[in-house]
């Protein structure tokens, strides 16, 4: 296993009627392995579109992606995605929803098993292997995602709002669940977010970015993440630097989104 580097990577698209649209500028991040990264900002600012780039569904049109010393060129194994929407099949249970990819990768069935038996375990939802999905909830679905994805064993989990459609309860519990996750595997993680107090949470590193075009605008590190690991998340929350630090991001945000607007009024 080894670092993410971004270098120098920017992304414009073209309009099929003409012009085009720069999403991403001049993007340089170097991710150790192992770290848990969060990256947030206003709506249009190129979070999910560096996110792919770092998947691989995407080709930059300016700079590249390196896992290690490998130059990224399309999607790998080595890079697993969770979507907002777990992208699960409903023609399948969990247990064969989980193991799918080793499945295709022709793993011996009896290794398959176990690894399936392991991971129910590590998301909770050891007696529900025989489930099928539109059985769930939809925390018991990003739970089976997750548990997909881990499946795989990629070097670099990449998660695209992966709870920001679930009530508040549930999204605490899996927030924990992210972090439990993060330190017993020590995979390097990515998570984007739209909400401050998760990307605070969850991000040992926390990057913001401004829109139009997307860049970089400020970097955190953050003790909220190593603190989190099998803590009450309310507690975290108390902690003195927290709601500090919030505000600040969140007044950083909205200075963003004001700018944004009057840009708008002027066109």
């Amino acid at each position: 296993m080894s670092g993410l580097k971004v270098d120098d990577v920017s992304m414009t698209f073209e309009l099929p009627g003409g012009g085009n649209v720069e999403a991403l500028k001049n993007i340089n991040l170097n991710i150790k392995e192992g770290e848990l990264v969060s990256v947030l900002g206003p709506s249009g600012c190129g979070k999910t579109t560096l996110l792919n780039i770092l998947a691989g569904f995407l080709a930059p049109t300016g700079g590249a992606i390196y896992l290690g010393d490998d130059r990224v060129t399309g999607p790998s194994s080595e890079r697993g995605m969770v979507f907002q929407q777990g992208a699960l099949f409903e023609w399948m249970n969990v247990s064969r929803n989980i193991g799918f990819g080793p499945e295709v990768k022709g793993t011996p069935q009896s290794e398959i098993d176990r690894s399936v038996t392991e991971l129910l375990g590590i998301v909770g939802l050891r007696d529900f292997g025989q489930k099928m999905i539109y059985e769930l909830s939809g925390g018991m679905q990003q739970r089976v995602a997750l548990a997909r994805c881990l499946a795989n064993d990629p070097e670099v989990i990449l998660m695209d709002e992966p709870l920001g459609a679930l009530d508040a309860l549930t999204r605490e519990k899996m927030q924990s669940l992210v972090l439990d996750i993060w330190k017993k595997t020590g995979k390097t993680i990515i998570l984007i977010t739209h909400s401050v107090e998760e990307a605070l949470l969850l991000g040992e590193r926390l990057i913001v970015m401004a829109p139009r075009p997307g860049r970089i605008h400020k970097e955190y590190h953050l003790p909220f993440a190593e603190l989190g690991v099998g803590a009450d998340l309310r507690k975290v929350k108390q902690h003195k630097d927290f709601g500090p630090k919030r505000d600040e991001i969140l007044n950083m945000i909205w200075d963003m989104e004001e700018e944004i607007m009057g840009r708008s009024e002027l066109v």
